[in-house]
């Protein structure tokens, strides 16, 4: 199976997709004809930059003889994070860098913008949207796409504000650039000619973002929103990093979300961010290859949190009970392990496997139980049978047994433990005794 692989260690928006598009080998010519398709006064210019090191593909929009100036200094194409004082640019808000949001409208003026909106273009509706794409000389199914994401975009807005889809105007969603993005971004998906596209967790950033209605923090209302049940976390970095035009395209487009899949790479794109972070490569990556094509059927897989902490000054009867409070809150497994740390100093590093939402609470308990200063996290991607429990029966009670299977085939059993424990306890038989019966009275239910 031929799969795409989006890495947003820096977020995504639209201009970033598309230039990682680009960089992976969708043709320019396509993009720039698709933008001309619109027939809305769109021009794309395509260049190389340089983010911290990294050569990426910028993509910009223009409409007639106007260049898309307001991307240039913002982080993406929605990037309204107030610089420090020293800093020498112009104020970003004060250009609503293509802000993407929709907004209710002012009763008895449905088409028109609010008064404290910024004029970027003309208010259009999801109705009249749809129109102008369905004119447009590109293919059917990226049409559909397309409207799919703007239809994200409306949804998610019309809860934020408890309006009508039919009510919601997309006043800067409606403009040039952003109709190139989206639309670009669904032809440009259908030419890379992958079955699907998998995501990373995606880097929100911080901050706050100066929006047509207010002031809030990162991520935006909309953003936020459109991300539900997607993995976000926050790399500390000021600035808004996802863009809800770039959550919007990864809700449609993206099949699943999860760390970097089992694949044999073929090539690796890169699309830019407008600005450069010292440090910080402002980048999204795309990544091309064949997956497994049975992987999915022998496995089951899911996206865990792998929490980590060096410690070398704790006593070893607290680790223990470390262990086991993280585990009665929801670990899904705590190890330690010796090493030698600094100064010669004889330490154990302590490893906690977790879903991604038990990962605030374990921490605090690791903070809170042992001696570490800091925890380290990370996101990855873990490959499990399928498992489920039969009951056997002994001569001094019921034992489950764990069964793990892959395609139908059973492939491991094995007593749970906290069964053959109670019983050896409470009976006064040897624990290995009461283990192997239950194997021996599994098996006997179940030859060959």
């Amino acid at each position: 199976m031929r799969i795409a692989y989006l890495d947003c260690f820096s977020g995504i928006s639209g201009d970033m997709f598309l230039g990682a598009l680009v960089d992976a080998g969708v043709s320019a010519r396509l993009l720039k004809e698709t933008a001309a398709a619109l027939e809305i006064g769109a021009a794309m210019e395509i260049s190389r930059v340089d983010r911290s090191g990294i050569s990426a593909t910028k993509v910009d929009v223009s409409a007639g003889d106007e260049t898309d100036r307001a991307r240039e200094p913002a982080g993406h194409e929605h990037q309204h994070v107030p610089r420090p004082q020293h800093e020498s640019e112009p104020h970003e808000s004060r250009h609503h860098d293509h802000e993407h949001h929709p907004h209710p409208p002012v009763p008895g003026e449905a088409s028109r913008p609010l008064p404290h909106e910024p004029a970027h273009g003309p208010a259009r509706g999801l109705k009249e949207i749809g129109e102008i794409i369905g004119r447009a000389r590109i293919g059917e199914t990226a049409k559909k796409t397309a409207i799919r994401i703007f239809g994200a975009l409306g949804e998610a807005e019309a809860k934020i504000h408890n309006l009508d889809i039919e009510k919601i105007h997309f006043h800067e969603v409606g403009a040039v650039d952003a109709m190139v993005d989206i639309v670009c971004s669904a032809v440009g998906r259908e030419a890379l000619g992958v079955d699907e596209i998998v995501c990373s967790p995606l880097n929100l950033g911080g901050g706050m973002v100066q929006c047509a209605h207010g002031t809030f923090p990162v991520p935006a209302p909309a953003t936020l929103e459109l991300l539900k049940g997607a993995p976000v976390y926050s790399s500390g970095l000021q600035a808004e990093l996802v863009t809800p035009t770039g959550a919007a395209i990864v809700k449609t487009l993206a099949a699943r979300f999860a760390s970097f899949p089992e694949m044999t790479i073929e090539r690796t794109g890169y699309g830019a961010g407008s600005r450069n972070f010292p440090g910080h490569a402002n980048v999204v990556r795309l990544t091309v290859g064949e997956a497994r094509p049975e992987l999915a059927a022998e496995t089951l897989q899911e996206i865990i949190t792998v929490l980590e902490a060096n410690l070398d000054d704790l006593n070893p009867q607290v680790f223990g009970y470390v262990m086991d409070r993280l585990l009665a809150d929801g670990a899904l497994d705590v190890f330690g392990m010796p090493v030698q740390m600094k100064k010669s100093r004889p330490g154990m590093l302590l490893t906690v496997l977790c879903k991604p939402e038990h990962a605030g609470k374990l921490t605090e308990i690791i903070f809170t139980e042992s001696s570490t200063l800091g925890v380290r996290r990370r996101e990855e991607t873990r490959l499990v049978l399928a498992r489920k429990f039969v009951s056997v029966r002994t001569e001094w009670g019921e034992v489950r047994m764990k069964i793990a299977s892959m395609n139908g085939t059973v492939t491991n059993c094995a007593p749970e433990y906290e069964d053959c424990r109670r019983i050896a306890s409470e009976q006064q038989v040897p624990l290995k005794t009461v283990m192997n019966r239950a194997m021996e009275e599994y098996l006997r239910g179940h030859k060959g």
